[in-house]
């Protein structure tokens, strides 16, 4: 949690020396060797992904998640389970469309009537 809060402090006042310090804690924590060889596995990759991860020190502007668009993704799975789903596929579909036009139209603040 440190690591987010410490991303996020660096894209409302982004400097070289803030970015330095990150990436060096990072590095860090990537480097760390447990006894658990899924969990080595899991750092592994996680480092291999360094530059991806990192790519907000570069560009502040870019956000540290995708959480807006998970959201928009979970209302609609949602619907589907307690509405037990649709009886047809052509149904299916035509809910999906309506959600995406609420949700997208909830996201820029629009009344999707």
């Amino acid at each position: 949690m440190e690591l987010l809060s410490a991303a996020s402090a660096i894209q409302r006042n982004p400097t070289q020396e803030n970015a330095e310090q990150l990436s060096t804690e990072f590095d860090g924590l990537v480097s760390t060797k447990t006894n658990y060889e899924a969990l080595n596995k899991r750092i592994k990759i996680t480092k291999e992904n360094r530059s991806e991860l990192l790519l907000t020190l570069k560009y502040p502007e870019i956000p540290l998640h995708n959480n807006a668009a998970e959201l928009g993704a979970r209302s609609q799975v949602r619907k589907r389970d307690v509405s037990l789903h649709t009886m047809t596929q052509d149904g299916t579909k035509a809910s999906d469309t309506f959600m995406t036009i609420v949700q997208t139209a909830k996201k820029l603040g629009v009344s999707v009537f």
